[in-house]
């Protein structure tokens, strides 16, 4: 777990329980109860910072196969980069909440290489109110990961910064100054060059504030093209330290280590949105 989730490089860049894994049972209870949507991008036009994006400086819409409407985002690497060339990371604020769903598009280049090691590329996060809106992802108070690892969807989370706290990690102990748990969809789901609909839920477990103690009741649960891949509600994700703690932030921010790009390669991502509940796998794409 080394170097897993969480190197020195991404701090520079500086997810309601109860659904069906039935996509028609989770659409049918979206049209009855529409999520409480915090923000949507559909990556028309470069004008993010314009949007309440921040920490950001360029961006690449290409308007080749966008997944709906003119355009979407992309990121390239070249050979021997850890972050893109083409756009940069960014981030948003949004309302503060102890759930939160994520939905977004994915598309691969062709041949598209893993990074032969157990952990990256990096891809997408969410943080909380316990740090400011600045704060690297790699040593946070909790920090939650979305992305796809030799093929498989991860998600994971870590809370580092916690380790000088009265109650200590939550995500198992430091490995040469890291810590994190992963949890993985069992089978590869992305080894083409299509787009793919990737959503996570992410709810923080409750606390026994009486016993001083997390109750293991937190939520982890990914859908790939609307098929529940993760579904865990047995995670603590927080400690009585943070009684108070939600989330509000989310991170874009494509990231390989040092050395573990295989080769140059192109990512793209369209039609995103962040809410309360999940908002399942739009209709109106290709």
């Amino acid at each position: 777990m080394a170097k897993t989730l969480f190197t020195a490089g991404v701090l520079f860049w500086c997810l309601q329980s109860g659904y069906s894994d039935d996509p028609s049972a989770a659409d049918a209870k979206s049209a009855k109860e529409p999520a409480a949507v915090f923000f949507s991008e559909g990556f028309e036009d470069p004008g993010l910072l314009q949007r309440n994006w921040y920490d950001g400086t360029r961006f690449m819409i290409s308007g080749k196969e966008p997944y709906a409407g003119k355009g979407c985002l992309e990121y390239s690497w070249k050979t021997g980069a850890t972050t893109p060339a083409s756009s940069s990371g960014v981030r948003r604020l949004f309302d503060a909440t102890e759930t939160v769903h994520l939905r977004f598009y994915l598309r691969l280049s062709p041949g598209w290489g893993w990074s032969g090691r157990s952990y990256h590329p990096h891809l997408m996060h969410f943080m909380t109110t316990e740090n400011d809106k600045f704060r690297g992802p790699a040593a946070s108070h909790l920090t939650v990961y979305v992305e796809p690892w030799n093929g498989k969807l991860r998600l994971a989370a870590q809370d580092i910064q916690n380790q000088d706290q009265p109650h200590g990690l939550t995500q198992g102990p430091l490995r040469e100054g890291y810590n994190g748990r992963f949890y993985d969809s069992e089978t590869v789901l992305f080894n083409d060059d299509r787009w793919h609909c990737v959503e996570a839920t992410f709810q923080l477990n409750t606390l026994d504030l009486k016993a001083d103690k997390p109750n293991a009741d937190g939520i982890v649960r990914g859908w790939v093209d609307g098929k529940l891949v993760v579904d865990r509600s047995d995670v603590v994700l927080r400690s009585t330290d943070f009684p108070n703690m939600k989330f509000n932030q989310f991170l874009l921010t494509p990231y390989f280590g040092p050395g573990l790009l295989p080769h140059e390669q192109t990512l793209w991502i369209d039609d995103l949105a962040v809410s309360r509940s999940r908002s399942g796998p739009v209709t109106n794409g290709k």
